[in-house]
């Protein structure tokens, strides 16, 4: 137990969160930026089993901020890629890659389980496919975005406050690439990480009801109070 030493000794932390966490399964959909910096922080924490989503091979352009993948793994898939990465980090977390995407047909089974779903994706509507999934199994999800020097996070638990369908109904994908500072995605991952530790350990105030907003430019962080939509298709009556 030396490895995780420094958060034992958290008052209110000790030797019982840490057992929380070696016995948790965490979902982490999508490996780029955010899921790069969230799966890190969750394998050196200790996570006990980590499920790793993301259909994609490693390009030149993702280093700037896929701080898991170095030159040497371009055209290799990000899911086999990441395995191995976060296995050298930690050897003693259970780390499993999935090199296909998330869809209506397979979302249940990969989210099924899960103690907390990290959603790193970089599109909406993959986003909402999994935040129905999580919201049907009750399984927290945690929701992280950017795009520039700007970010956002969320926690979905639910029945606990809204989902993500509430907070953004109308949300769209207008273009496949977003432009995006490498350091923008890895803060958003750090905090996704602490989200998903908090909801797994029961320490703290995870971000339920409430929008973390974040612009790198002018260096502030805002919270927004967000609520559950009593006619949401997905967890409302409408649902």
């Amino acid at each position: 137990m030396e490895r995780y030493a420094r958060q034992t000794m958290l008052k209110g932390f000790g030797m019982e969160a840490q057992r929380r966490l070696q016995r948790a399964r965490v979902v982490v959909v999508g490996l780029g930026g955010l899921g790069s910096s969230a799966s890190i922080y969750l394998t050196a924490a200790g996570a006990g089993n980590l499920l790793l989503v993301d259909p994609d091979v490693v390009q030149l352009s993702d280093l700037n901020r896929q701080i898991l993948y170095c030159e040497g793994d371009v055209g290799r898939p990000k899911a086999k890629s990441a395995a191995e990465s976060l296995s050298r980090l930690n050897p003693s977390v259970g780390l499993r890659g999935l090199a296909f995407a998330l869809t209506e047909e397979n979302a249940e089974d990969i989210v099924g389980g899960a103690d907390v779903a990290v959603d790193a994706l970089d599109s909406y509507a993959a986003r909402y496919i999994l935040n129905e999934a999580c919201v049907r199994l009750g399984v927290p999800m945690v929701h992280g975005a950017v795009e520039g020097f700007d970010g956002q996070v969320t926690t979905v638990i639910p029945g606990r406050g809204p989902c993500l369908r509430c907070i953004l109904p109308g949300a769209s994908d207008i273009r496949r690439e977003v432009p995006v500072l490498g350091p923008t995605p890895g803060l958003i991952g750090c905090i996704q990480a602490m989200e998903a530790i908090k909801v797994i350990t029961g320490i703290g105030k995870p971000l339920v009801g409430r929008m973390l907003i974040f612009s790198g430019k002018e260096m502030r962080f805002e919270e927004i109070e967000v609520k559950r939509n009593p006619g949401c298709p997905v967890c409302g009556r409408g649902g």
